[in-house]
């Protein structure tokens, strides 16, 4: 039997009844069953066995005599219809029926029409490999082990509506050619359906999962939607072959590689299923979001994520990762907040978006790690230069939805990884830093700011004592009479650099005119003020510096506040 350990499990709607068969598939009846029961050990409960009679007896296949059993057993041919609802089965017992039930040319068991219908499987309930040619019913049947359907072939509709799997289950390579249903359904550990083919699936679930969820390399030959509350779900190479909707609770999901023809959607519900008008049972799921832990080798271009928690999220080899849509309130990882430890200094890291890729990468490094989170075991750590082109495609997908604050993190962080990256020259890096350092990449406009005061502060100073001359020197006037005519020329003085100690010339009026000068050249304007050769090429070093900060402090907060 395949295991169905670190697997999981499918389900869909409700489920038409089949034609000439009466069936309470919507709960376990609370009397007598709606067929020919065979009452057995009746002074229990007064209702006795529920299982189905095996015509012409008066006992359900459980109960029969021996000779009975083999009798009818002997009778049975591969592809005969079976009834056995609310048959209890062991693990002998299935296999007997199974064992009659086998086409000797194929050596797998075929059914025609079955009807499990809250039939109780006190073991393993091992189906693998056989055919139903026919309707296959397991509405409230529930399996005490493990479940395998591995490799079976539905070749018409087949319903586990309510039915519950108490063990792993295991529908590897299964192949639904009718419509399928799993509506209520509950999986105690994973269900896999790894390689599954659903050709006429248009709903599976709503289904609660305690394990995995596992999808992966299934086939969805139409437009399906998937409802499911489980601690994870793993699409990994799974095939959309037409529009889908993921609509989950609680799970970690996992894309990687999934090929998507169609748009798909993956949504999180914040309220639980229903399921006939009364809430689905989520046990042992308590995860707070439905968490993407990976895109990788997805094609963005027709993903649309809603509501999600993206914080663990790998994005680095998305495909077409710019047109990629996210709605609603979703949650990506961020910088480590407060005051942190870098090698032995303390540093404050901007307050930005992230990918978990970067936590990974600086939590790898030597020095800078604190607050940063470490990789996964097993999980490659990328390095900056395969992490710039990452945030670009992100920042230009918030651009094209016009989130701007959401793209300029976005940007930082590619600016980030190009500035730490190791296949540019030198300069740029030097050029990048100096660009980080002095204004957060036009993005941070309280560093240019600071910047801007600090520099009109120490121009200030400059002026003060060295920028301004001695006395303000007062031009003179000279000329010649020639006849009727005069001749005036105006001298200026050479100013006269200032003398004395230091603290004499810090004063109120030095002040005044100094302030003048440097607001006048922040608005890159001429104050007109006499200046000594070293406060000529001040102003000249200010007018050129200190416009360019204010320009850039002006420019990161119309980022923060454009939409």
């Amino acid at each position: 039997m395949s295991s169905a350990s670190g697997h999981h499990r499918n389900q869909a709607p409700v489920a038409p009844r089949p034609s000439g068969v009466t069936s309470n598939s919507d709960a376990r009846p609370s009397g007598t069953p709606p067929w020919p029961h065979c009452g057995h050990n009746t002074a229990a409960d007064g209702v006795g066995c529920a299982g189905r009679r095996v015509g012409p007896h008066t006992a359900c296949l459980a109960h029969l005599p021996s000779p009975d059993r083999s009798a009818y057993l002997a009778g049975l041919q591969p592809g005969a219809d079976v009834d056995h609802r609310g048959t209890a089965f062991t693990d002998e017992l299935l296999s007997e029926l199974l064992t009659a039930l086998t086409d000797s040319a194929s050596g797998r068991p075929r059914f025609g029409r079955a009807n499990f219908e809250q039939a109780r499987f006190s073991g393993d309930a091992v189906f693998e490999g056989a055919g139903f040619d026919g309707d296959a019913w397991f509405m409230g049947a529930e399996i005490s082990g493990q479940a395998d359907f591995g490799g079976v072939k539905f070749n018409g509709d087949v319903s586990f509506l309510r039915s519950k799997f108490n063990g792993g289950a295991w529908f590897g390579g299964v192949e639904f050619h009718g419509t399928v249903w799993f509506r209520g359904a509950e999986f105690h550990g994973n269900a896999v359906f790894l390689q599954a083919v659903f050709e006429h699936a248009a709903r599976m679930g709503p289904l609660a999962c305690t394990g995995t969820l596992d999808l992966s390399e299934a086939v969805f030959a139409t437009a399906v939607t998937i409802e499911a509350a489980a601690a994870a779900v793993h699409c990994r190479r799974t095939r959309w072959a037409s529009t889908a909707a993921l609509r989950l609770r609680h799970a970690a999901v996992d894309l990687s590689d999934a090929v998507l023809e169609y748009p798909v959607s993956v949504a999180a519900r914040s309220r639980p299923f229903t399921v006939d008008d009364a809430e689905m049972a989520e046990p042992d799921l308590t995860g707070p979001r439905v968490r993407v832990v990976s895109l990788r080798g997805v094609d963005a271009a027709h993903l649309v994520l809603t509501d999600l928690d993206l914080t663990d999220c790998r994005f680095a080899g998305t495909i077409h990762l710019d047109q990629l849509r996210l709605e609603g309130r979703y949650t990506l990882a961020v910088a480590p907040s407060g005051l942190r430890r870098r090698g032995i200094w303390p540093v404050r890291w901007t307050p930005r978006r992230t990918l978990a890729e970067e936590h990974h990468w600086r939590a790898s490094r030597s020095a800078g790690a604190d607050g940063w989170a470490p990789p996964l075991d097993g999980d490659e750590v990328l390095e900056p230069a395969a992490l710039a082109p990452v945030y670009r495609q992100l920042r230009k997908s918030f651009e094209d939805g016009k989130h701007e604050p959401g793209a300029a993190d976005f940007y930082y962080g590619e600016m980030e990884m190009r500035r730490h990256a190791d296949d540019i020259p030198r300069a740029e890096r030097s050029l990048l830093t100096a660009y980080w350092a002095l204004s957060g990449y036009g993005l941070r406009a309280s560093r240019a700011l600071a910047w801007l005061l600090t520099s009109m502060t120490a121009t200030v100073l400059a002026m003060m004592l060295w920028g301004l001359p001695q006395d303000d020197a007062q031009p003179r006037s000279s000329g010649t009479v020639t006849g009727r005519s005069i001749t005036l020329t105006t001298d200026a003085p050479a100013p006269i650099n200032p003398s004395g100690p230091y603290w004499k010339r810090v004063s109120t009026e030095r002040f005044e005119k100094s302030l003048r000068v440097v607001i006048n050249s922040v608005v890159f304007r001429s104050s007109d003020q006499s200046l000594t050769t070293a406060g000529t090429y001040t102003e000249m070093a200010s007018r050129l510096a200190e416009p360019v900060l204010l320009t850039l402090a002006v420019l990161a907060i119309r980022g923060r506040v454009k939409r």
